[in-house]
């Protein structure tokens, strides 16, 4: 049976140890910092087991025969990379893109790494078998998988050395983890989490050179949540984004986690650190996934900017209509990098795999225009967003209601709706979840620079300057 969300929320009752606000979390399905959005995770299995989504969501397991996520596909040709393309965009369309860390996202960087599992194989066979087997795993049962690939900001010079995730033991049974790990974005509704890292780390640092992926629930891990937005939104109506949709970041600390050898992928070795990521194509899927689902992002929010300019009445308005095509052009030129990636993508052995550079493009331009997107829809909704009744609760209150009718620019009906509009605005451009989602948007792919030198050593620079020589050697000094 294909997975759906009531099996995913039983999942959650494992024993996981989630920290908020002082006190430890025993049941993140019914707690309200979570309970939302956990159901909203649970509404993507619910989609894809839905007898119409069957075909487009789900593929045959090649081990179980059951139908499972196609982002556990690994496409052999571009008609299998779209047709899983498809299938994330629609699990983006259902949170309108603000899910960062859906379930797909992890398992396109397990595709990655299986497809250079030679990779693997040449550090090691048993840490190869080691990474087939999990995948296996994780895909015939269709698992949540979230990482923890950073480490916490100031680590370097640190005396406690284990501040910073790294072995500190490890015998015949596997190897015992110690310290903390950033950033467990959507671990609270997760089933297993993969731990490595992605920054360089040189010697000395073998330590810290390791991959391993372990349940959730695992005694001694313990995850330490930011604020919960969530919680501070009880009402749907008055915040229809952070009420549902904030998977939650968070501090990962291992608690002297025992891992076993058949968990373990990399083990002391800085070299397949960086190689599973940049020599398989594992970065290159997972940020893939993620330009897919800012392509739906940018879409809804270029229409919720299309929704302000009309119930602000400025359609008609010459430079509105400017501004309003200046950010069709800019949600089009991700959608057309995305496009781009699948059309002039690659071979890396039998598997067909996105173009790099306009993924790496895509990112450069995505970092600059996502918060002009934001600043738009600030400019275009004004001071409506901040001149909106307390909460839903006005309306219960008829001499406050016939207020409001008189105040917010509409009669009837209406005044509802407009109300809600810019609601939901202000939960997009605004509110502290709103926030969060500029940081996210600007930060989960590294730093700037980092994002504009995976462009710079991607780029086809012989081809570029080849153009060069050419025109110079055409011609030389004048004959006197």
């Amino acid at each position: 049976m294909t997975k759906t969300g009531r099996q995913h929320l039983d999942s959650l009752r494992d024993g996981r140890q989630v920290f908020l606000d002082g006190q430890l979390i025993t049941d993140v399905v019914e707690h309200p910092a979570y309970r939302n959005a956990a159901g909203t995770a649970a509404a993507l299995y619910d989609f894809q087991s839905a007898p119409e989504n069957l075909e487009l969501m789900t593929f045959p397991s090649p081990t179980s025969g059951e139908r499972v996520n196609r982002c556990w596909q690994l496409p052999t040709s571009r008609d299998e990379l779209v047709a899983r393309r498809k299938a994330m965009e629609a699990w983006a369309n259902c949170t309108c893109g603000f899910m960062g860390r859906s379930p797909d996202h992890v398992a396109s960087s397990l595709a990655g790494m299986m497809m250079r599992l030679d990779l693997f194989r040449a550090h090691g066979e048993e840490r190869a078998r080691a990474l087939a087997d999990y995948f296996q795993y994780v895909r015939d049962n269709d698992l949540f998988v979230t990482y923890v690939i950073t480490n916490p900001h100031g680590w370097a010079g640190q005396p406690d050395e284990f501040l910073v995730a790294g072995i500190c033991d490890e015998d015949s049974t596997g190897v015992t983890i110690k310290g903390a790990k950033t950033l467990g974005t959507s671990s609270i509704m997760a089933n297993e989490i993969l731990a490595t890292t992605i920054q360089p780390l040189r010697p000395g640092d073998e330590k810290h050179a390791f991959s391993v992926a372990l349940p959730v629930g695992t005694p001694g891990l313990k995850i330490l949540s930011r604020k919960s937005y969530e919680a501070s939104a009880p009402s749907e109506f008055d915040n229809p984004l952070s009420h549902r949709l904030d998977e939650n970041d968070a501090v990962v600390y291992f608690d002297e986690v025992k891992v076993p050898w058949e968990r373990v992928f990399i083990h002391r070795d800085i070299a397949l650190c960086r190689d599973q990521f940049h020599e398989a194509p594992t970065h290159i899927f997972q940020n893939y996934q993620s330009q897919v689902r800012l392509m739906v992002k940018l879409r809804f929010l270029i229409g919720l900017a299309r929704k302000i300019a009309e119930a602000n009445g400025l359609t008609g308005v010459p430079q509105v209509i400017e501004t309003l095509g200046r950010l069709a052009a800019q949600a089009g030129a991700i959608e057309g990098l995305v496009n781009g990636m699948e059309t002039a993508g690659r071979y890396v052995g039998p598997y067909y795999v996105p173009d790099r550079h306009p993924l790496y493009t895509a990112q450069v331009m995505a970092q600059e225009l996502y918060p002009q997107v934001i600043n738009t829809l600030r400019d275009l909704a004004g001071g409506s967003p901040i001149m909106l009744p307390s909460s839903a609760q006005d309306f219960g209150n008829p001499e406050l209601a016939g207020y409001i009718a008189r105040t917010q620019g509409s009669a009837g009906p209406e005044t509802a709706e407009r109300i809600k509009l810019f609601k939901l605005a202000w939960d997009a451009i605004g509110s502290e979840f709103a926030s969060r989602h500029i940081q996210f948007e600007l930060f989960y792919a590294g730093a700037g620079y980092v994002v504009r030198n995976n462009s710079y050593r991607t780029y086809d620079w012989p081809r570029a300057t080849a153009m060069v020589d050419n025109l110079l050697g055409s011609y030389g000094l004048p004959q006197p």
